[in-house]
């Protein structure tokens, strides 16, 4: 018959050893939300980026137009100076001013136009952004929702594991219970573990058939003579899965 401690301590390393399964499944539930957040905030920035880029722009487009509108009345200006002007030179030097103003004039233009294709591009791209994160946000809210199931589903099954240890434990033996956190604090969901084939599943070395024979018989609390684990024998169902 299984000694009464051994038995105890297989129960509560299984019962820690779900406990700390707890921390990797939170831990991806996480990874998903901060996922769904990071994506959701990428097109948040890129959105944000093109509105930027769209005011740049009609500052731009601002600025040529009143150089433009400025160009123009400098036009006006050197056409009412061409009528008194009178030396040659005068001439040369007024339609020499005028086409450099022309051709600002053209430049501007040209620049207005650009910045017209550059800020209808932009909001064409803004638009498409637009559907993309209505598409996540939605996304968003019904993963959150299942998420938040799943999380509540955890948190169950925490409460119950915890509520188990805490009963076993009152029930155990303070001695026992110190040897067996010595041991986990280095072996952590291997400090209670099944002899296989007579070999110890902590560290795998085959134990000598002395040793064997007690594990066997499960009267006392035995420990593998390499790695100081404590062993126990499987179940023989438990034995027939592997």
């Amino acid at each position: 018959m299984i000694n009464k401690h051994l038995e105890q301590l297989v129960k509560l390393a299984k019962i820690d050893k779900d406990i700390d399964d707890f921390a990797p499944k939170v831990e991806k539930i996480e990874s998903k939300l901060k996922a769904l957040t990071k994506k959701e905030q990428d097109v948040i920035n890129h959105i944000a980026n093109f509105q930027e880029d769209i005011k740049d722009c009609k500052l731009k487009k601002a600025k040529n137009e009143l150089h433009l509108a400025e160009l123009a009345d400098k036009l006006t200006g050197l056409s009412k100076k061409g009528s008194i002007v009178k030396t040659d030179k005068e001439i040369k030097a007024l339609q020499l001013e005028e086409e450099i103003a022309k051709e600002q004039c053209e430049f501007a233009n040209e620049e207005i136009v650009r910045f017209d294709n550059i800020i209808d591009a932009k909001k064409i791209d803004q638009e498409e952004l637009n559907i993309k994160l209505e598409e996540i946000q939605k996304n968003s809210k019904e993963t959150n929702a299942l998420i938040k199931t799943e999380m509540l589903e955890i948190e169950k099954m925490r409460i119950k594991v915890y509520n188990l240890k805490e009963k076993l434990v009152s029930q155990m033996s303070q001695k026992i219970l110190t040897f067996y956190e010595k041991i986990r604090k280095w072996a952590g969901n291997t400090t209670v573990v099944p002899v296989k084939k007579q070999a110890c599943y902590g560290c795998f070395m085959r134990i000598n058939d002395k040793t064997y024979a007690t594990v066997l018989r499960q009267e006392d609390i035995t420990t593998c003579p390499y790695c100081g684990r404590i062993l126990y024998k499987e179940e023989e169902k438990e034995e027939n899965k592997e």
